[in-house]
């Protein structure tokens, strides 16, 4: 399986060894709010003729649906992104939105937001749009954010450091259960509010945890033989920032993140605009 960052500054060296609650008016669901039955319908708003309703509750005889269930991966990339604009909305008191405000806050166009929300069974009104505090629960819910996610992190490196002192991993559904290294003069370090632990431990604190996703912020050197025994200890969600491609089994997700990938891939539409405005400017000195 493949996988989909290389964070400049030094790393050490390293080895490696709820009870159902309506949204309130006005506020952002936190995660683990769930609405009753009849939220949806009770929720002021009805379908609108560009969005697709599913339903709060399964047709008779038919099992209940995974909040995610037929979800194309194409939208689910674009989810986090609507949650991301959705939030900056709440934050600022917004109550309801148009698809196009969001699509336009989004980067997408509206035709493929309104698609994407009927996946989820959205309740835009015509000429009003969309309720904020709900859609903020739909998408929630389809991400899988409505509940905490226990989450370890191994290395606690320059990248380690700044991810367990991120402040906004709780706010998000995810917990920062252990930072974990191999080097003594790490262990024992506090970190936000966790002591660095030693990486032998792993197996442990993943157990004590539930930890549900693995965080690998160490060197390539470590990287593959830190994902075989998160592997091994039941973790299938993995999150890379190694430059490295990890070699996963079937039913285990690594999503990569490599910011010299990015960079490179920016340093050549910057070469590539350069060019063209130097060819632009080297025309009318030809005809000249």
């Amino acid at each position: 399986m493949t996988n989909s960052a290389e964070t400049p500054g030094a790393h050490p060296p390293y080895s490696a060894g709820s009870s159902p609650e309506a949204p309130s008016p006005g506020a952002v669901p936190p995660a683990g709010a769930v609405p009753p039955p009849g939220a949806a319908a009770t929720n002021g708003a009805v379908p609108s003729n560009d969005a697709v309703p599913l339903g709060t509750e399964p047709p008779a005889g038919e099992p209940a649906r995974s909040p995610g269930a037929g979800i194309p991966e194409a939208t689910v990339a674009r989810l986090p992104v609507y949650l991301r604009a959705l939030y900056t909305l709440a934050e600022r008191g917004t109550s309801t939105v148009s698809s196009e405000e969001l699509a336009a806050a989004a980067g997408v166009n509206s035709a493929k937001l309104r698609k994407d929300l009927s996946h989820l069974g959205s309740y835009g009104i015509r000429g009003v749009g969309y309720d904020v505090e709900y859609l903020v629960y739909q998408v929630s819910r389809a991400l899988g954010l409505t509940q905490n996610w226990s989450v370890v992190i191994v290395g606690a490196g320059n990248l380690g450091r700044a991810l367990a002192n991120y402040g906004g991993f709780a706010s998000r559904g995810f917990r920062i259960s252990a930072i974990l290294d191999s080097d003594p003069a790490l262990v024992g370090n506090q970190i936000g509010v966790e002591t660095v632990r030693h990486v032998n431990e792993l197996e442990s604190v993943i157990a004590s945890n539930n930890v549900a996703i693995g965080v690998i912020a160490t060197p390539a050197t470590a990287a593959q033989a830190v994902c075989d025994r998160l592997v091994t200890a039941g973790v299938t969600s993995i999150l890379n920032f190694a430059p490295l491609v990890l070699n996963v089994p079937d039913g285990v997700d690594v999503r990569k993140v490599d910011l010299s990938i990015e960079l490179q891939i920016l340093a050549f539409h910057a070469q590539r605009r350069v060019a063209e405005r130097f060819g632009q400017e080297a025309e009318p000195a030809a005809e000249a």
